[in-house]
């Protein structure tokens, strides 16, 4: 029997190539998708679960399986507070985390951000960093941490400050201790990420922007 992987924020830039990725995978038998509005997908793997993320615990069933993916993250725009952004970007993502690892779930695979730090100033990427530091609490065997960059790709809402990014970062990131910032499309993580879950050994690994995502001539 092939594995079975859950996917949250399965309709976000990176979560939707996540899912298109596992379907591809050869040894992932069953996706599982929690959402907050219907997403089908493109295949008899997956099977979709509108869900509360306020209520989790209400699914602890859906989360038996042998993977999950956490590509959950919202803006401060779109929460409306930063109390909000908080909810989806902490709460939700830790609840879902717990539920995991209570039903036996053997390897966790988190979108984080570049430059996360639990102690950081700007609260964005403090928040990564606390999400990171409560995860690694948890009794998963293997945990992998992606950190890239600003993430572009298709989305279902328009964000000006991703589209200035996408055209002025690759040239601002050319200076020197710049590079960690470069933008990096939602496929290459997806891709790597899905990489990761079928290779990696050891317990806990962090995967930065620049030792796994190297520049290459299309980001010129």
């Amino acid at each position: 029997m092939g594995q079975t992987a859950i996917v949250i924020g399965a309709t976000g830039v990176v979560g939707r190539e996540v899912v298109a990725e596992l379907i591809a995978c050869e040894a992932i038998a069953r996706v599982i998708t929690l959402t907050r509005r219907p997403a089908p997908g493109d295949s008899d793997k997956v099977e979709n679960h509108v869900v509360d993320f306020a209520r989790l615990e209400d699914w602890a069933d859906c989360f038996q399986a042998d993977l999950l993916f956490s590509c959950l993250g919202t803006t401060l725009k779109q929460a409306g507070s930063l109390e909000a952004q908080r909810r989806v970007d902490i709460d939700h993502q830790l609840s879902a985390a717990r539920l995991a690892a209570a039903q036996g779930v053997t390897h966790y695979l988190l979108v984080s951000s570049s430059g996360a730090n639990h102690a950081s100033r700007n609260g964005y990427l403090r928040m990564k960093g606390e999400l990171e530091v409560a995860i690694k609490a948890l009794p998963f065997a293997r945990i992998s941490v992606f950190q890239p960059s600003l993430l572009v790709g298709e989305r279902s809402e328009f964000r000006l400050g991703e589209t200035m990014g996408r055209y002025l970062l690759p040239l601002l990131t050319r200076l020197p201790g710049l590079q960690r910032y470069r933008p990096i499309r939602g496929a290459q993580v997806a891709a790597r990420m899905v990489e990761v879950s079928q290779r990696q050994q050891q317990a806990h690994a962090v995967y930065r922007l620049e030792e796994v995502f190297p520049r290459t001539p299309h980001d010129n």
